[in-house]
């Protein structure tokens, strides 16, 4: 009979599996940080009661947003120590994937906001929990919950996608930038780019990058021109073209290095360049993901 219970509660759960993951990945902003959670949230609902659980996947929803508010707590101190710009481990996803509006630019805006904050936004407004069960997981009463996310909203309103990019323009504004950055092509480049544009890179001090954002378009062309003579050198290896946490970009080996680069566009205007070469964030990318 045990044997049928414990195979009655994977059945449950793993159906609900991605669901749990894309919800512990958007509030920790980590791959492997979100599927330790999930996992860590499955052992506990073998554990559980499960006969007096009516609802399991709210009920494992409560179990993955309080696991990941303990985790915010102790990987704040670690931001503060990082070394460069903090980036989301990237998430590549194909043309055929479905893309949400939970884009790279706002899960940097997720990360200026309080734990709490952070999981009232989520749950309610890309996930659709009312606030009374968002009140139970979190231990507030739902009127403060909904002052929570009122106040993330505020927060992260101005790195909500304001203008529709079809996957098509994307890819094909993502293929221009690659030529012209590795092809040394400095006026195609200068097209590209919007006068407020800023790169971000993160090697969290275990591969060469930028320690600061470099901001505006003299700066980000004077980077590129400098870049241009270590592609000429050192020819790219394009991995695969593909979407980033949402934004159009690619997957390329640099001098031996695996690094993702997404691009934020506006009005057909590059406004931010995205690099992540942190070795620690691109263990995932495995398989069909870089293929």
């Amino acid at each position: 009979m045990e044997g049928m219970s414990n195979h009655d509660a994977a059945a449950t759960f793993d159906p609900l599996r991605p669901k749990l993951i894309r919800i512990a990945y958007r509030m920790l902003g980590s791959v492997a940080d979100a599927e330790d959670v999930v996992q860590e949230a499955f052992l506990r609902w073998f554990d559980a009661d499960r006969d007096t659980v009516r609802e399991p996947e709210a009920f494992l929803r409560r179990i993955v947003t309080r696991l990941c508010l303990d985790q915010l707590k102790s990987a704040r101190r670690r931001r503060e120590t990082y070394v460069g710009p903090w980036l989301p481990e990237p998430v590549v996803e194909g043309s055929e994937d479905e893309i949400d509006d939970v884009t790279l630019p706002l899960m940097m805006a997720l990360e200026r906001l309080s734990p709490l904050e952070r999981a009232a936004f989520l749950l309610h407004d890309v996930f659709g929990v009312n606030f009374e069960e968002i009140a139970e997981t979190v231990g507030r009463e739902p009127a403060a919950c909904r002052q929570l996310a009122s106040r993330a909203r505020a927060h992260v309103r101005a790195e909500r996608p304001r203008f529709h990019l079809s996957k098509e323009r994307g890819r094909e504004i993502a293929a221009a930038f690659f030529a012209a950055t590795r092809g040394g092509d400095m006026q195609g480049l200068q097209s590209l780019l919007a006068a407020d544009v800023t790169a971000y890179s993160d090697g969290g001090g275990k591969t060469p990058a930028a320690r600061e954002p470099i901001i505006g378009f003299d700066s980000v062309m004077q980077l590129h021109s400098k870049l241009a003579t270590l592609f000429a050198t050192n020819m790219s290896q394009l991995v695969r073209y593909g979407f980033i946490n949402g934004l159009p970009g690619f997957v390329t080996i640099e001098q031996g290095i695996l690094q993702t680069t997404a691009l934020e566009i506006e009005n057909g205007k590059i406004t931010a360049i995205y690099v992540v070469r942190n070795p620690d964030k691109l263990q995932h990318l495995s398989g069909p993901a870089i293929q």
